[in-house]
């Protein structure tokens, strides 16, 4: 599948020590990184986080956002089971809810009690070893087993730079088989699922504006 390339122009900036002011940088992920400077370097972007810098793919920076205009994660209404439990670790690890949402939605259709043929289990389809990684005592539980699912994809996100393809695959069929292949796995599973899912999120982002939009000139809701 063809992904569309959103590539950001940003510019140096050179920020007085102790004065600098924070920012968000938005991710194709829906992650926002609280930052305070950013450098675009070709193809990469330099962005200054606490403690030091990372550096992410510039097609994968969707837009710096001023602190002022950071939008409020509970503004978001997420129409799905589980929705407090999803927003709550949504908040706690820096990853959108619509993803959790649609990786549920994918991998287990929101039922807590799902296991799959390769003993994946519950809500997020933990994979035993997976499980035992982040100390969950019972994956059946939804809130140990959001709370896992969500931990390990912000660190696959994280491994792979905010690459939701690469992150998706990896999630589906394991880092290894991203490492072999050096991209998403040929495996008509991994690609159908990696599909399923970014076309869930981009339906749900899609929704959420036009509620947003509707609220706005209902008067419902304050503008941006």
């Amino acid at each position: 599948m063809r992904r569309a390339s959103l590539v950001v122009v940003v510019t140096v900036v050179l920020l007085a020590a102790g004065a600098a002011r924070a920012e968000y940088a938005v991710l194709r992920s829906g992650q926002r990184l609280r930052i305070t400077g950013y450098e675009r370097l070709g193809a990469i972007v330099r962005l200054q986080v606490a403690g030091g810098s990372i550096q992410v793919p510039a097609a994968e920076v969707v837009a710096i956002e001023p602190e002022d205009y950071f939008p409020a994660p509970a503004k978001e209404r997420l129409d799905v089971p589980f929705a407090e439990l999803i927003r709550a670790a949504a908040e706690k690890h820096g990853v959108e809810a619509q993803l959790i949402a649609s990786v549920i939605a994918v991998e287990s259709n929101f039922n807590p009690r799902a296991v799959s043929r390769k003993q994946a289990q519950g809500l997020m389809q933990l994979m035993p070893e997976t499980a035992a990684r982040f100390a969950v005592t019972n994956v059946f539980d939804p809130a140990q087993n959001i709370e896992a699912g969500t931990r390990y994809l912000k660190e696959l996100l994280e491994r792979y730079r905010q690459d939701l393809r690469l992150a998706l695959a990896a999630y589906n069929a394991g880092p290894e088989r991203v490492g072999q292949y050096q991209g998403v796995p040929p495996y008509r599973e991994t690609r159908s699922y990696v599909r399923k899912v970014t076309q869930a999120v981009e339906r749900n982002k899609r929704k959420i504006s036009t509620q947003r939009t509707q609220r706005v000139a209902e008067g419902t809701e304050k503008r941006e």
